[in-house]
């Protein structure tokens, strides 16, 4: 029989903690936090700065080498067992992609624990498990978007197959089914009730990990949160509503493809990576600065500018990988030329690579707007906000329904 649940509030003075593999993946389980009442922190580097209940730390392991990923969880989860945390929660993709096995095999190694429990599900999103497969919204996933992930193909819906192999034993169940002593047990769920389901079969001794909903289903097994930091955000959430916003859409999905054309349509200047990099080109200084100065007058006379990809799918990983790296040092050259009140960032690798060249340690978790849309204010820089998401999730429509009379309004001088 699992041991009495300790009351959210108490638990999270005792700090809750979550190791991630990407930034929107940290984001994202904070502002599920901060949805409980738990304030929320995302650490980029160094050590929790204790103004959180909830450290979100991102290792920015997606795509690397299992022995890496491996070794940067497993120096997390010591990092934050030594910060005083009580309960750690593994955040993986919900798709599988990256070193999965290899990251929470390291965390069990790392904090001794013999089992693990891992429902990466999100019913809501119509991402499930059945009978050993995966799918999403009834669709196999190797038939989905996902299959042409430039990293991280997914080949296969065949859950043990996308995990690959590890050390041990790992296990699919159901809710219901008997748990093994030891291994990883990854459960299968197709409804938001198998998630509950799940949730009340924490035992002491498991490492909890999975995707967003299983953690909410966790902290909504603790009992009822305080609201009062969601409220008090959300409160502040236009704060901004007149001053600059860049986006930075480093996704190439179908979804990312169709939030840019519709903006593009609408009149938001939309500024694409040269073509010559779909070649394998370079990115030169001079061809940066240019592109760097048009984004960056086009700022001065609108509201909203867009930076993407643009480019077609590219089958060479050696190449697509690069993409968002060229991305990047757009983005910064351009906010080295014009402020901005509000940066929206799409796609992980994206959004952390930015924040790294941008100098951020720490972000704190302003509020939610969609299930994996989050809010951050940049610690070293308060006057900034951050949102970000997943490349395969969709922007909210309060963020892509900007009145039109909006897009091309002047801005006001900095002060």
């Amino acid at each position: 029989m699992a041991p009495p649940l300790v009351p959210l509030l108490h638990l999270a003075r005792q700090l809750i903690a979550v190791i991630a593999d990407d930034l929107t993946g940290a984001a994202e389980l904070g502002a599920v936090g901060l949805r409980r009442g738990v304030r929320a922190q995302v650490v980029l580097r160094g050590r929790p700065t204790g103004q959180a209940e909830l450290v979100c730390l991102d290792t920015d392991s997606r795509s690397c080498t299992a022995a890496e990923a491996g070794t940067r969880a497993a120096n997390a989860a010591q990092l934050l067992a030594n910060s005083g945390a009580r309960w750690i929660y593994k955040k993986v993709d919900s798709v599988l992609r990256g070193q999965v096995l290899a990251e929470v095999e390291a965390i069990m190694g790392a904090l001794r624990l013999p089992q693990a429990l891992l429902v990466p599900c999100n019913p809501s999103l119509g991402r499930v498990i059945r009978n050993g497969n995966y799918f999403v919204h009834g669709v196999p996933l190797h038939q989905t978007e996902f299959a042409r992930d430039p990293e991280h193909p997914r080949t296969t819906a065949r859950v043990l197959d996308l995990l690959g192999t590890g050390t041990g034993q790992t296990h699919l169940a159901c809710p219901d089914d008997p748990r093994p002593e030891c291994g990883i047990v990854v459960g299968e769920a197709a409804t938001s009730e198998d998630l509950q389901r799940w949730a009340a079969r924490r035992v002491e001794g498991t490492l909890l990990a999975g995707g967003a909903e299983f953690f909410a289903a966790l902290l909504a097994s603790e009992g009822p949160g305080d609201t009062q930091h969601r409220v008090s955000h959300e409160l502040g959430a236009n704060a901004t509503a007149t001053d600059r916003e860049l986006f930075v859409c480093g996704s190439t999905s179908p979804t990312a493809e169709q939030f840019v054309n519709r903006a593009r349509d609408r009149g938001t200047p939309v500024f694409s990576l040269p073509d010559e990099l779909a070649r394998g080109g370079a990115f030169s200084a001079p061809a940066a600065e240019t592109l760097a100065q048009s984004a960056a007058a086009a700022l001065q006379a609108h509201r909203r500018v867009i930076l993407n990809v643009g480019l077609p799918l590219i089958a060479d990983p050696s190449i697509a990988v690069k993409l968002s790296p060229h991305l990047v040092v757009l983005a910064q050259a351009v906010l080295a030329r014009v402020g901005v009140a509000h940066l929206y960032v799409e796609g992980g690798a994206t959004a952390a690579a930015l924040a790294r060249c941008m100098g951020w340690k720490t972000l704190t978790v302003l509020r939610e707007l969609a299930l994996g849309v989050a809010t951050l204010s940049v610690d070293e820089d308060p006057r900034l906000q951050l949102t970000i998401k997943p490349g395969s999730y969709a922007w909210p429509s309060r963020i892509t329904d900007l009145p039109p009379a909006m897009i091309g309004k002047p801005m006001r001088p900095p002060c």
